[in-house]
């Protein structure tokens, strides 16, 4: 096999000091001439990809990349055990990955709460499963991220929900949007088709190995009370494939068309943002935006997809929106949800519109109700462990939250928070009752105050959507 420094003849070594590949690790240089193919040709189909996913050293860092103490599946075998005899256990996978007898394992299903209170399924995979899912997904993204449109953000490398929430804010401040589309699919990662799904997957990956493996997963069925049920449709969330084939999936189920509809259709500007399956579009013109919604409903329906109607609305919002609705004797304008925030129509100091985020008020009740049942399992632990405890969640609370106009927000959790804690070390003792003085001090010691970590988004990014 060629040197890393020698896979593109006629170049610079690729680890010169100075090249723009000098950051990249060894094994992302071997998949690099993946992704600049992908990159040359658009219509490239890849027929040898299986041996970079059965490689030992991608199925190594895929095993380093997971979560040392999440929950085992169905086989019970947790991280740590697996990385007993490591090196031997990884080339057993490699030989059976390559000669085919890699068998995929039933997904244990659970159920965590939702903001709304509804239950979402999650999957629990076999720590095996998880590798080489992981290993398959780091190659696969080399083709798929030439592809992928600008507007979609969702578990995608180097990107985040704040580049979504970013190109959000921009996109209304700079594009005249008047109207926003906020639209929810209905039940999605459980009504993924299978059959569509494979059909896309088939249009890049001409490696049978691959999409067998694939189908594998789709198919290997949901263990729940005891009993192993397998369906046409679904991707389980909590695999590690799941999110890159959802973004496969409506990449040509809904970017491609919407992009092609606001450069063929749309009479006036249209922006559009993406973070899996959360979807916002931004319409300067009222008629887009209602012919984008009905057009959007037949072009899911071909799927076997459909709005929810009860989480999608169309609403006036942008710049004109307040002046608009007071002419009309109608009221402020309607916020919506996104990412967890709430995005309020507002202004400035200079009184320019502005688009104002707030912590959603849903998630944040949610939010401090769990840590007050943490608090109360944690009452009889010394005040400096519960006090390092709670500095951790802020600070992750903090640098999530923490974009210009939350401010009030994020104290206002954090002084709900102090007044749990109060109220948990009061339960402590009948005897001795902990004044605001002398809590106001705990705080002071362990609870950070609330900090802006993010700039104004026109700051950090200039896109257009």
């Amino acid at each position: 096999m060629a040197s890393p420094a020698t896979v593109q003849d006629g170049k610079p070594p690729l680890h010169a000091k100075g090249s723009a590949y000098s950051r990249l690790t060894d094994l992302q240089i071997e998949q690099l001439p993946i992704r600049q193919a992908a990159q040359k040709d658009k219509e490239l189909r890849f027929t040898a990809l299986w041996h970079h996913v059965y490689n030992v050293d991608c199925l190594r860092e895929a095993y380093l990349s997971l979560k040392r103490h999440a929950a085992p599946g169905v086989d019970e075998q947790t991280w740590q055990q697996y990385g007993e005899d490591l090196e031997a256990n990884l080339q057993d996978l490699s030989e059976r990955l390559k000669r085919g007898a890699y068998q995929a394992k039933p997904v244990l299903r659970v159920y965590v709460p939702k903001a709304d209170g509804s239950l979402r399924p999650i999957g629990m995979l076999v720590l095996e499963d998880k590798i080489v899912q992981r290993a398959t997904t780091g190659v696969l993204n080399n083709v798929y991220e030439a592809d992928f449109n600008g507007f979609s953000y969702g578990f995608r490398p180097g990107r985040s929900q704040h580049n979504a929430l970013d190109a959000l804010y921009v996109g209304i401040n700079s594009q005249n949007v008047n109207w926003v589309l906020d639209g929810d699919i209905r039940g999605f990662f459980d009504a993924i088709s299978h059959e569509w799904l494979i059909e896309f997957i088939k249009h890049r990956i001409a490696d049978q190995r691959v999409v067998d493996h694939i189908k594998k997963w789709l198919n290997a069925g949901v263990l729940e009370d005891g009993e192993v049920t397998r369906t046409g449709e679904g991707a389980i969330q909590g695999g590690s494939i799941s999110p890159l084939l959802s973004n496969v999936f409506l990449h040509y189920v809904f970017d491609l068309w919407a992009d092609q509809w606001r450069r063929q259709e749309g009479r006036k500007k249209v922006i559009i943002v993406r973070y899996a399956d959360d979807i916002v579009v931004g319409f300067q013109s009222r008629l887009d935006a209602m012919q984008f919604q009905e057009d959007l409903k037949e072009r899911l329906k071909g799927f076997k997809l459909e709005l929810h109607a009860e989480k999608t609305r169309l609403i006036e919002f942008g710049p004109y929106a307040a002046q608009n609705r007071k002419r009309r004797g109608e009221g402020k304008p309607e916020t919506f949800d996104y990412l967890g925030f709430t995005h309020i129509c507002g202004k400035t100091r200079k009184g320019s519109f502005a688009v104002l985020r707030q912590t959603m008020r849903k998630k944040m009740q949610r939010k401090l109700m769990e840590l007050k049942k943490e608090l109360r399992k944690r009452m009889h632990t010394s005040i400096s462990e519960v006090g390092k405890w709670l500095r951790s969640v802020l600070a992750g609370h903090y640098r999530y939250y923490g974009v210009p106009s939350n401010s009030n927000r994020m104290s206002l959790f954090r002084y709900q928070l102090v007044c749990y804690w109060k109220w948990i070390i009061c339960r402590r003792s009948q005897r001795q009752r902990t004044t605001w003085d002398r809590m106001n001090l705990i705080a002071a010691r362990w609870l950070p105050l609330p900090h802006i970590y993010h700039p104004y988004p026109d700051q950090r990014l200039r896109v257009t959507t």
